[in-house]
């Protein structure tokens, strides 16, 4: 059963926090922890049943980064970043996924989707070169999805791709050192000149209609949902995890404090009390909304319904105000946390905080973007942009 898969996780919450230092300094998850969610199941959630996976619903797999997330946040991003990658791979040709799991059905996937590399066209596929960004995971995984554009025969960018390519045939740079999520080991991957055949380069518009190959060997409902509603919510989940995270380590902390400058318990300052009702409120709303709306686009997927417009620009509306308010009830909560979370060292608070702000600034949390296109949607106005 899926839900054992989300009760085992929280089984492990105790291990993954105490890794989280260990996380920061390796710059890495550890082996020990990605060993220990295999082991659970939690990678397989997403997997298509064709091969050995649990095409779960999406939500108990949000519910499962949330908590990893909830432990260390370096942890929850890979593992939410990681986890999807197999609804995506589910997407391909057959012949795709039959090369990265048919030999080993726990094979992992990394990813650096920016189409920032060169994809040259060539009889029967593509000839792909480039440098890649901001692969989380990428030293914990097997096979790498690349995003590139493709070009027509006057060599102006006429398609977006994502090219799937095995571990032996690029290499990773190790140059992942930030100040917030510091444990995903988010490194370069590098290609040259490797030949991608046509089943394994995925074109963006078949994604976004929802009509792709790969429907043809996995009917499940989990495969019909946008590309763009998923992944974005992969992003804001381990941030909103995050945010649950300090909450609960802030609530702790503040039972034992004591303000000397003003002779009091800052658990009996009602200002404090203040802001630990606003977080909450705010942590809350965030994942209400986004588990509702996952939801529901999975129930109208599981029903064969088309997915209404307004459902998905609104999933992408509360995706990005989600990440904006678990960083704003961290940011609140920080400021009350006193000089000592500023300190170096192992505070779970001011980890959190560098945490969520450094994820906050990846591109599915451009809020402008996404509320554009609902303001657009509310009035009627056509929205073109692939990202709904």
């Amino acid at each position: 059963m899926a839900d054992d898969v989300l009760a085992a996780v929280r089984d492990l919450a105790p291990s993954l926090r105490e890794r989280a230092a260990e996380a920061e300094e390796l710059r890495r998850v550890p082996d020990a922890s990605v060993k220990e969610l295999e082991d659970t199941g939690f990678f397989q959630l997403l997997q298509p049943r064709a091969f050995g996976g649990r095409a779960a619903d999406p939500v108990l797999f949000y519910s499962a980064v949330k908590e990893i997330a909830k432990a260390c946040g370096s942890t929850g991003w890979v593992a939410s970043v990681v986890g999807v990658h197999p609804w995506h791979v589910a997407l391909y040709d057959p012949r795709a996924q039959q090369e990265v799991w048919g030999q080993d059905p726990k094979t992992r996937i990394a990813s650096s989707y920016a189409p920032t590399g060169q994809a040259t066209p060539v009889e029967g596929g593509f000839r792909l070169s480039g440098r890649w960004h901001f692969s989380s995971g990428c030293d914990h995984a097997q096979w790498a999805l690349l995003g590139c554009l493709v070009p027509d025969a006057e060599g102006r960018p006429v398609d977006m791709r994502t090219f799937l390519v095995p571990r032996s045939e690029y290499r990773v740079h190790d140059v992942w050192d930030t100040v917030g999520l510091r444990g995903t080991g988010s490194n370069d991957i590098a290609v040259e000149d490797v030949f991608v055949p046509d089943h394994r380069a995925l074109s963006f518009g078949p994604v976004t209609a929802l009509q792709v190959p790969g429907h043809e060997l996995n009917p499940e409902p989990l495969y019909r949902l946008p590309y763009a509603g998923v992944f974005t919510t992969t992003i804001s989940t381990p941030i909103v995890g995050i945010a649950e995270g300090a909450y609960e380590s802030y609530v702790e902390a503040t039972k034992q404090r004591f303000r000397v400058s003003y002779g009091q318990k800052v658990a009996e300052d009602p200002f404090a009390q203040v802001r630990i009702a606003r977080a909450a409120g705010d942590i809350d709303a965030a994942w209400l909304q986004l588990s509702r709306n996952i939801g529901e686009m999975y129930a109208h997927a599981r029903r064969g319904e088309e997915l209404p417009m307004e459902l998905r620009i609104r999933t992408r509306r509360d995706q990005v105000m989600a990440t904006e308010r678990a960083v704003a009830a961290i940011d609140l909560l920080m400021e009350n946390a006193g000089g000592g979370a500023m300190r170096n060292g192992p505070n779970p608070i001011q980890r959190a905080w560098r945490d969520a702000h450094n994820g906050r600034g990846h591109a599915a949390n451009d809020p402008e973007r996404a509320l554009v296109m609902y303001g657009q949607c509310a009035l009627g106005i056509e929205t073109r942009d692939t990202m709904a």
